[in-house]
This record gives structure tokens, sequence and C-alpha cells, in this order.
């Protein structure tokens, strides 16, 4: 491991707005912030996930956008996370988290109905079938999303994975969920309608200077 990944691991640990709880906290089902967020966030504001939020880009650009909820960003990833969380700190963002985990354990960082939203933001689309329960919309992994999300709560997957778009349509009509909005090019087809889906990511802007079209799907539990 390289010196600067180990300076930023040192650091992290020093973040007040980073949480990184320890795997048997997880395995024993025993992480002191399950259905305690909003005393973290010493507030009864929204909580919105950014799920494999990376170095917290657009965790931090939702928080900003709407200062009236709360956002956590989570990945595995700590040097990545590490720089999400440096900038919350230095511009002071009071609504931002970072949650160091393993998002297959988002059921027990997270009571029943004590999320409002969750963002998929350019996941790993698993093409390989082998792999295909790593997909963060996988059947087991919605059924997760259904527990801790709040009665109507917003799903948004932004992906330039055309497989992936596909597969996740395909299962939401399986699963009988309700599919809000959908396109398959959604910076060239009118469908911008927020400052929310004009947000991008750094791979997202490479992509779309290449020109391949980013999809996006809003669905919610019936």
């Amino acid at each position: 491991m390289s010196k600067n990944k180990l300076l930023k691991f040192s650091e992290l640990k020093n973040l007040s707005n980073t949480i990184q709880p320890k795997e048997k906290e997880m395995l024993d089902d025993n992480f002191n912030l399950k259905g305690n967020w909003k005393k973290e966030f010493k507030n009864e504001n929204p909580i919105v996930l950014e799920l494999g939020c990376g170095k917290g880009e657009y965790t931090i650009a939702l928080a900003k956008t709407n200062p009236d909820k709360n956002y956590i960003g989570i990945d595995i990833k700590g040097a990545r996370i590490w720089k999400g969380a440096t900038i919350a700190k230095k511009e002071n963002l009071k609504n931002v988290r970072f949650l160091r985990t393993q998002i297959e354990f988002i059921e027990r960082c997270f009571s029943l109905s004590e999320v409002s939203e969750i963002w998929i933001t350019f996941p790993d689309p698993q093409i390989k079938y082998r792999r295909r329960r790593k997909r963060l919309v996988s059947p087991a992994m919605l059924n997760a999303y259904q527990k801790i999300m709040v009665k109507n709560g917003l799903i948004h997957l932004k992906t330039d994975s055309e497989f992936l778009h596909g597969y996740t349509l395909g299962l939401l009509e399986k699963e009988n969920i309700e599919i809000i909005k959908s396109s398959h090019d959604l910076y060239n087809n009118n469908n911008i309608d927020n400052k929310v889906l004009q947000i991008k990511t750094f791979y997202e802007s490479m992509f779309l200077k290449i020109n391949k079209p980013i999809t996006y799907i809003c669905f919610k539990f019936i």
C-alpha cells in the first residue's frame, strides 16, 4: 500500500463527518447509528443515500443543492471517501456524512423507514452472469432498499451501461415496482427538468465528452 493511501486512511480516522464501523458491528447487527441518524445530524430532515459514492462529488453536489436534506455517501474505498470527506469538511457542509462499509450491509446500517431517497450513480454493471448478485439493483438489494425506505421513497439510477439500464427496467417490471421516469439518453432528450439531474460526476463528464449516452431511471416501491 502506498504512503499516500496510508496517510489518507490515517486522516480519515480524524474526520468527524466520516463513520467507519467495524466489521464485527455489522456482522452482529450492532451498529450504534442504525435508527439514530437524525440524532447524528441533529435535525429531522430527510435522509438521502448515495451508494458507491467514490470520491463523494455527487454527494457533495446534492448536499449543496438541497441544504434541507441530509446526505450520506457510502463506499468501502477509504482513499476515495477521504477526498469527499475532506472537501465537505473544508466547505463546512453540515448535512453531509460518509459511511465506509460494504453496501451489502445496508440493512444493518439503517432501520425500517429511515431513508427517504437513494441515488445509485454509475455502479459496476457486473455484466458476467456469475456476478449478477453483486449488482446494486439485484433482487436481493432491491428487497433491502425497500425495508429501509419510507413509503413512496424514490430510487435513482444513473449509468452509462446500456446493459444495466435494460436489465434494471426488466427487473422492475418483473418485481412490479413502479417506474416514475426512464431515459436512454438523459442529456439529449430534453429530460433534465431539475438541478439535481444536471449534477455530473467526473466519469460522467468524461463519458459525455466521447458522446456516450447517460441513462436514467427513477422508481419507487408500490
